[in-house]
């Protein structure tokens, strides 16, 4: 498994899933079961198939971000370069087509979050803008064209 990269804020985030899953979840399911083998007969009861087959996902899910978190980095962003794009840093951006201002913070993919303004480095706007420096003009390949970026801000 390759290294995954988390900022702290992230990493607090996963760490939370984590224990959620394991306490309250588990509990969820246990009772869920329970319930549904006090119906009888096992072999033929869908209630109780549904309740084991949700337990398992989340059995899995716990050793899948057990897993994530036991090989997770966590950013120290103090040492970074404050003038270049790099993973945990907030970008503020002007399309130079539009004129609209964006705002992305690049993130590992497990802490992407589209609608939080946090973007993956893999994605094609997170990898194109890694590395470049303030003032800089940084175009984009995206499905729909070619898109063109000014980088106004960074800051971490």
């Amino acid at each position: 498994m390759h290294e995954i990269y988390l900022t702290k804020a992230g990493h607090q985030k996963l760490m939370e899933e984590l224990e959620y899953l394991k306490t309250v979840k588990r509990r969820q399911f246990s009772k869920a079961i329970g319930e549904a083998r006090s119906h009888g007969d096992i072999s033929e009861n869908a209630e109780y198939d549904a309740a084991k087959e949700a337990q398992g996902l989340n059995e899995k899910k716990i050793a899948e971000l057990e897993a994530k978190l036991a090989t997770a980095r966590i950013l120290d962003d103090k040492d970074m370069p404050k003038d270049e794009v790099l993973i945990g840093a907030t970008v503020n951006l002007k399309d130079l087509d539009t004129g609209e201002e964006l705002e992305y913070t690049l993130v590992s993919e497990l802490e992407a979050n589209y609608d939080e303004g946090k973007i993956s480095i893999t994605s094609p706007i997170g990898d194109a803008l890694l590395n470049h420096k303030l003032n800089e003009v940084v175009a984009i390949k995206i499905p729909a064209g070619i898109i063109k970026y000014k980088i106004l801000k960074i800051s971490r």
